[in-house]
Order: structure tokens, then C-alpha cells, then sequence
């Protein structure tokens, strides 16, 4: 069988169970009802491998779930529990107690679960081939609403003689609670979703699929998850008060990410704690950034737009300015203090003399800058900048688009088909160098190291499919990169092909 391409999908209901084969008997609660099956086109040793990502992903698999966090793992022997069910034929052997946080804490409530991988008696091997799911409920408190309402939920693995084996999603309901199965109920739908997960780990465990790209390589993920909660409620009424034409969700979401990850990052990047001159000596005891490191020259924002990335940092004490070829009807929403940090500016990036703005120190952020991306790492390499985030957009060389066809190899050499360098870059895959957009990634890191800065790449949590981002924080051949830097500025000055935008409106006269 090829693994190239997952296999389809095909669920079929159960009718209470009439099939020709048995659902797991529960010692204490009675026989199990099965909702949904399909075919399983792996074998029962890779099951354990899909429902632990299950296990430890749950929001993959609904919207009103943030993360689990594990609690505590249990091994063998197992004390007797209403938690650890005891199955007919089949012995417990690992028990993960987890905490399901919310997205949304203040309308949906965490819930502990027992999440119990069992093998069959029968088998020497312990192969795990049922996960019961089992929430832990204080007396007189309901389950919330992302939970299903049963007491234990098992995924099983239903071994047969022909290739073909099962995949069955079974439960037991709560107590004097009437249990509706059908296709069109929320249960039937909860649980055809679950086993539609089940079914495409199982193929990704059996092809050794790799996630297209890698997210969480710089900033934890819980770090970020918990302090962006906080600063979506901080910043939130910025969709009732958009002002542009664009979409207001995706913008003002996708900016209090990228400010959410900015703040963790130069938490861990910096060591010094803010002077009194940029800490508030009033802060709150809900603020615990005012507090954090941040960069010494503050950060500079290129072609920041709308200006709400701004905004946000400068509301949250941080020291810094955005610059932009014009100004946009937000800039007058926000107030005096983000006011006076938005700037109608036309940088030059090939200038024989320095930009006012590029202070040494500084952090520069390159959010879709477009034409300015690849000038992202050189200025931040000749103008002694603290660190750089670039998250590249519409592809643009120095001078010119970015054609992969062309040959770029004139200004820097760009590893390609360097399968190590590609590799590290967490594109996912084999190097998922296909398209043109990975291409321009690729090329774009490459630069960053021969500008002489330690190349290291995230997958932002933004909603964008324009999130991939280059970070640098240290850098490994200072001397070199600077003198790489130095030729770049050099060859574009004598290609005369590099056309800096004119300010629009009064600062352009």
C-alpha cells in the first residue's frame, strides 16, 4: 500500500452497536455504545503513536479548546478508580492525567481528564489498542460545553485477519442522561470528527509525515498562548474601532500575535530590565512586562502600516517607532502617544548616510515590509541593530521581484540545494522547497546568514498563511557579515535600479 497519499475517509454510523462484532464492556458501567467506525489502514502498532497526539492536541480538534497540560503519568500498578475503568479482556497500561484549558477562560471552564491506554489481555506485547477518555468532575459540577456529554469516551483499534482492520469510536453516557447517535446529532458529529483525527494520525504515523512547518522553535508555546489571552482582551475593542477597509478580525488578531510574540522574545533575548525613564514606576500587578528586558535602542517598525503594531507595544510601555511612505486613517484613532511615534518616512536603505530613525541598539521589525524585507538583516547588520523579526510577504530582492529563475547568486550565495540548511529552517517535509514562496524563504534566510547573524526560524500562531519568520538574536561572524553587508549596499548602489518610495502627501513635497 502507498503512504504518499492517505487513504480515504470513509465513516459509517453504528446502530447501537448491531454489529457483528462486540463494543468494550466496562466492569462498572456496562457495555459501551458505538457511535461511529471506519476502516483502518495501519496496524495496531501505530495506534499508540495517534492518540498521543490526540492525547496532547486536543485543540486540533475543537476550536474552544487552548492546549492540555499533563498533570501527572501513571504506570502499572494501577489502584482501583472510577477514573481508570476496569474493561473486560483488557488491562491498563499508561494513565495521563491532563488539564483542557479554554480558549475562552472567562465563558468555558478547564477540565481535568483520565486519558487510559489499554492492551489487550491476551497480548505479551502490551500493544495499546483502546484510549478511554475520562473527565474528572467535582459533585454538582457540569461538564463544559466543548466536552461531550459521557462519562468515558474510548478510541479503539479493532484487529482483524484481513488487512482491513477497525477504527471505532465508542462511549458511555452520564448517568439518566438520553443519548441521541444520530448523524445529526452534536455527539455523532463530535465523535466523526475525533475518529477522522485517529484516522489521519494513523496514516501521518505510518508515512512518517512531518508537519509542513515548525511552530514554537523560539517562543514556548504556552508562554505565548497564556500572555496572548491577556493582551487579546487588552486590545480586542480594536475591531469595533477599525478604520481601515481590510478585515478587522484578521489584522487586529494577527498584530496582537506578532506584538504577544515580541514581548516573549525580548524577554528572553535581554537582560537588562527597563530604565525609569521607559518603565511606568506605577505599573499594575497585571502588568508583569513592565518589569521584562526589552531592546536598549527600542524597536523600529518598517513600513508598519496601519500602525496597530505599534500601538500595541507603545501601550504596554514598550519605546519605539513605526515608519510608513504614508499615513493611514487609523494613525489619528490611536492616542497622542502612539500618535507621536507613527511616521510618514520614506527609508532609504543604500543612503551613504544614516537614517535618522535606524538608532544603534535598535530592533527592527519587518512585518510583510514587502520591498524592504530583504534589506531587513543588512541594515540590522551595518547599523549595529539589537536583533531583527522579518516576516516575509510579497517577494522582493534588492533592487527588484524575486524570480526564482533568476540567478541571485551575484550579490550572495544562496544554498539551495543544501539539503542541511534547508533542513533547519523548519519549511516541513523534505525540504519543501517547491513552491516559489519557499523559495523566497529560502533565500531570504541565506542572506540572513551572510549578513552574519545566526539563522533561526518560527512558524508564528498568527492568522496568516504569510507566517513564517526569520528572528535574529545573535550574531556568529560579525566582522564578515558586516563586510558582506557593506559589498550588498555596493553592488546596489552601482545597479542605480533601487527606486525608494516618496513620502505621500506633505512630507513628500
Amino acid at each position: 500500500m502507498s503512504t504518499s497519499t492517505r487513504s480515504q475517509f470513509r465513516p459509517f454510523p453504528c446502530d447501537g452497536g448491531n454489529l457483528p462484532f462486540d463494543a468494550l464492556e466496562f466492569t462498572a458501567a456496562g457495555r459501551a455504545i458505538p457511535v461511529v467506525r471506519s476502516s483502518a489502514d495501519f496496524q495496531v502498532d501505530l495506534f499508540e503513536i495517534a492518540v498521543s497526539q490526540i492525547i496532547h492536541h486536543p485543540e486540533y480538534n475543537s476550536t474552544l479548546i487552548l492546549r492540555s497540560e499533563v498533570l501527572a503519568e501513571h504506570t502499572p500498578p494501577f489502584s482501583p478508580s472510577a477514573h481508570i475503568p476496569s474493561i473486560d479482556g483488557y488491562i491498563p497500561v499508561k494513565a495521563i492525567r491532563r488539564k483542557l484549558l479554554p480558549r475562552r477562560p472567562g465563558r468555558d471552564a478547564c477540565l481535568e481528564q483520565m486519558c487510559t491506554m489499554y492492551a489487550s489481555a491476551t497480548d505479551d506485547r502490551e500493544i495499546i489498542s483502546v484510549l478511554v477518555l475520562t473527565p474528572i468532575l467535582e459533585p454538582g459540577i457540569l461538564l463544559p460545553y466543548y466536552h461531550p456529554a459521557v462519562s468515558h469516551l474510548a478510541f479503539r483499534f479493532i484487529s482483524s485477519p484481513d488487512p482491513s482492520c477497525t477504527l471505532s469510536i465508542e462511549v458511555i453516557p452520564l448517568p439518566a442522561t438520553a443519548l441521541d447517535i444520530s448523524p445529526n446529532s452534536r455527539l455523532y458529529r463530535t465523535c466523526l470528527a475525533l475518529l477522522d483525527t485517529l484516522h489521519r494520525y494513523g496514516w501521518g504515523a505510518l508515512s512518517n509525515y512531518k508537519k509542513r512547518m515548525a511552530h514554537d522553535r523560539i517562543v514556548g508555546r504556552e508562554a505565548y498562548q497564556d500572555l496572548y489571552l491577556v493582551m487579546r482582551e487588552r486590545h480586542k475593542s480594536r475591531v469595533a474601532e477599525w478604520c481601515e477597509g481590510t478585515d478587522p478580525l484578521k489584522h487586529v488578531f494577527e498584530d496582537i500575535g506578532i506584538a504577544t510574540y515580541l514581548m516573549l522574545l525580548w524577554k528572553d533575548m535581554y537582560s537588562s530590565p527597563p530604565s525609569e525613564a521607559q518603565s511606568d514606576s506605577k505599573s499594575e500587578p497585571e502588568r508583569p512586562w513592565d518589569a521584562w528586558p526589552r531592546p536598549p535602542g527600542g524597536f523600529l517598525d518598517l513600513g508598519c502600516g496601519n500602525g496597530l503594531l505599534v500601538h500595541i507595544l507603545t501601550a504596554e510601555g514598550y519605546t519605539g517607532h513605526g515608519i510608513d511612505v504614508r499615513a493611514r486613517a487609523s494613525w489619528t484613532s490611536y492616542p497622542p502617544p502612539t500618535q507621536s511615534r507613527l511616521h510618514v518616512h520614506a527609508l532609504t536603505p543604500a543612503a551613504p548616510s544614516p537614517d535618522a530613525y535606524l538608532a544603534r541598539g535598535a530592533f527592527l521589525i519587518g512585518n510583510h515590509a514587502d520591498e524592504l524585507t530583504p534589506w531587513v538583516p543588512v541594515l540590522a547588520t551595518l547599523h549595529g541593530a539589537s536583533g531583527y523579526l522579518s516576516i516575509p510577504c510579497c517577494a522582493w530582492t534588492f533592487d527588484e521581484r524575486f524570480a526564482r529563475s533568476a540567478k541571485k547568486d551575484h550579490i550572495f550565495p544562496v544554498p539551495e540545494h543544501d539539503s542541511e540548511f534547508v533542513e533547519g529552517l523548519g519549511l516541513g517535509g523534505e525540504g519543501n522547497n517547491t513552491s516559489a514562496y519557499s523559495a523566497y524563504r529560502i533565500w531570504v534566510a541565506a542572506l540572513s546568514r551572510w549578513c552574519g547573524w545566526q539563522v533561526e526560524c518560527d512558524a508564528l500562531r498568527i492568522p496568516s498563511t504569510r507566517n513564517w519568520a526569520i528572528v535574529g538574536r545573535q550574531k556568529v561572524n560579525a566582522e564578515s557579515g558586516k563586510e558582506n553587508a557593506e559589498k550588498i549596499v555596493e553592488e546596489v548602489r552601482a545597479r542605480g535600479l533601487f527606486k525608494t518610495r516618496r513620502p505621500e502627501g506633505k512630507a513628500g513635497h
